[in-house]
């Protein structure tokens, strides 16, 4: 089906090794004559170039959201679809005539566009590349067999990807909190055990460093930044607009950048927090703890519930980022924190989260336990977030079931756990 905005500006990345040069020249000045942005991976020149180097950093390009569609032209256009493919993230095809390039996105939802300079003409190039820019996939029975496809990179390289410097992975810090269980069964309980539970090394990676209040100042986010590289915090969580800032300041450190969504009420429009978690992720945001639209979710509108949390996951997964879904457990009964567990594991999120902190109560054991029982067949992560200010509380939430905690207080905590540590 083709797209009615016939003539759309997208940006699209434009790349080609020797053979490809000269019509990659051509399509440029065509497509940005169409009104297209244009961002272009080269190759300038009919010098020899290895074609998987531009391949690879157009497929990259295209699978962090920065760009829309990628296009790379190549002799046959084989080899840059194989190596694009090998991006998670990216579905490439290579194409030849019209009806193939309304296949790839009507039935494939393919994202790079792979050209054989010696296989297509100008004009037929031309033709191709408008097909492939102005159709889109919006039958259900071809997204659901996409959404297979896009399966295989969540349970492949999809941790990879995600955890480039090798740090704890999303499965890791499962394990981890695992093990915390098992051990406070064995000892009792924390009252039982006077000894740090949780080692400060596996400690920190729980944590995400957090300063969400309205008055921070960069200062103040600058000051988050430092003590989350000192100690090694999994990541920092801030609000959109100070994202680029924690980019830079944590620019060769492991600490990622988490970006809220749709905060501190969730009463946006599903559209709104979709492009706010894109921005939020092309500006260097590798994780977004979003809102759920609280008052649909206590009037049964499931459908706008689920439409509003899997915009978000869409853009996460496109991007190779984690997606959190923060349901304010304090505003929900029972029923309710269910129901927004079930329709968060529907929509393909890798968390649930308790809280903002921003609400008339924060996380408690019981929401934990509840949610954590909830998402175990999914094996969904449990966030647990407001009001945890103490190690203890740490302790007790991981017990129950948390394999992330979201906390403003952090250095106090791991300064009490590293304290409890010494006396073992």
């Amino acid at each position: 089906m083709e797209s009615s905005a016939k003539n759309r500006s997208v940006q699209v990345a434009l790349g080609a090794d020797h053979g490809g040069y000269e019509l990659k020249e051509q399509l440029r000045s065509y497509l940005r004559e169409q009104g297209h942005s244009i961002r272009d991976v080269g190759t300038g020149s009919k010098e020899p170039v290895d074609y998987p180097k531009i391949a690879k950093e157009l497929a990259e390009l295209v699978a962090a959201g920065t760009v829309r569609f990628g296009i790379m032209i190549d002799g046959a256009g084989i080899g840059s679809a194989m190596t694009a493919n090998k991006v998670p993230g990216v579905l490439a095809a290579a194409v030849y005539n019209e009806t193939l390039a309304r296949n790839a996105r009507e039935h494939n939802d393919a994202n790079v566009l792979t050209l054989g300079a010696g296989q297509v003409d100008v004009e037929t190039a031309k033709r191709i590349v408008d097909v492939f820019l102005t159709t889109e996939c919006t039958v259900d029975r071809h997204r659901k067999r996409v959404n297979m496809i896009r399966d295989l990179d969540k349970k492949g390289a999809r941790n990879v990807a995600r955890n480039p410097d090798g740090d704890l992975s999303p499965d890791d810090m499962a394990r981890i909190a695992d093990r915390v269980r098992e051990i406070l069964q064995q000892g009792g309980g924390p009252a039982s055990s006077p000894g740090a539970v949780i080692p400060p090394d596996k400690l920190v990676k729980l944590i995400d460093h957090t300063l969400l209040r309205p008055e921070a100042t960069g200062e103040d986010i600058a000051k988050l930044c430092d003590e989350a590289a000192r100690h090694g915090f999994y990541s920092v969580c801030v609000n959109p607009t100070w994202v680029t800032k924690a980019r830079t300041l944590l620019r060769g450190t492991s600490v990622k950048i988490c970006a809220v969504v749709g905060f501190p009420l969730g009463a946006q429009s599903p559209d709104i927090k979709t492009l706010e978690a894109r921005r939020a992720l092309r500006e260097g945001a590798r994780e977004i703890d979003m809102v759920i639209n609280i008052g649909a979710l206590k009037s049964k509108d499931d459908l706008l519930v689920a439409r509003d949390i899997r915009g978000v996951v869409e853009v996460c997964d496109e991007s190779h980022a984690i997606s959190k879904v923060i349901l304010e457990t304090a505003l929900l009964t029972d029923e309710e924190k269910v129901r927004g567990c079930q329709l968060s594991m529907k929509a393909g999120a890798d968390f649930v989260k308790t809280s903002t902190g921003f609400s008339k109560s924060g996380a408690t054991v019981e929401d934990v336990a509840l949610m954590a029982r909830t998402v175990a067949p999914r094996k969904l992560g449990v966030k647990a977030s407001g009001g945890i200010r103490a190690y203890e509380d740490v302790v007790k939430m991981v017990q129950a079931g948390a394999t992330r905690v979201g906390s403003s207080n952090s250095v106090s905590i791991l300064e009490e756990a590293i304290k409890l540590a010494g006396k073992r």
